[in-house]
């Protein structure tokens, strides 16, 4: 597969945890995208409207032979199956699935911008992004990843859930 994408993974409705890894486990079953990594899972306060549950966050690294549109349709599709319903802007959500990174390209279309436009002023995409690969680059940035996160100001509201690795195991879907 020749494309590399990251993916950030949000819910704070319902059985949280099921539902990232339902995600996951449905990208996965794709013919055209495979996991070949992902982050811890965080939990995190809300940003923007506040009135609402605690969000569990994470962000994968997939390969895949879809276009970077093809692969929002598949999120999105895949969003929709899993009871996504778009009624209040940063509102309550089953889940919600952005696409960060796709390769090093800029994209700007109509339904699509990459890098994610907001990605660099959250903690909790910043944090798992770096978990799993400290040396990331961003498009057009003439800084390190870490520069933006030591310059956000919600960091205290991403904790960790489980981890990845160590003594709380999180184990995800078997490729």
């Amino acid at each position: 597969m020749k494309n590399e994408a990251y993916i950030s993974l949000g819910a704070n409705m319902g059985d949280r945890v099921q539902t990232l890894l339902e995600a996951i486990k449905l990208l996965n079953e794709h013919e055209k995208i495979r996991l070949v990594n992902n982050s811890s899972v965080y939990e995190t306060d809300p940003v923007g409207y506040e009135d609402q549950d605690l969000f569990l966050n994470m962000v994968i690294q997939v390969l895949t032979d879809l276009s970077a549109e093809e692969l929002l349709e598949v999120c999105l599709e895949i969003e929709l199956q899993l009871g996504r319903k778009r009624l209040v802007r940063w509102g309550p959500r089953t889940i919600d699935l952005d696409i960060l990174l796709y390769n090093q390209e800029n994209i700007e279309t109509e339904k699509l911008f990459v890098p994610h436009p907001r990605m660099l002023e959250r903690g909790f995409v910043l944090i798992p992004l770096l978990e799993m690969n400290q040396d990331i680059q961003i498009p057009n940035l003439d800084k390190p990843v870490q520069f933006y996160l030591d310059h956000i100001h919600d960091k205290e509201g991403v904790r960790i859930w489980k981890r990845k690795n160590g003594e709380d195991v999180f184990a995800l879907i078997e490729s």
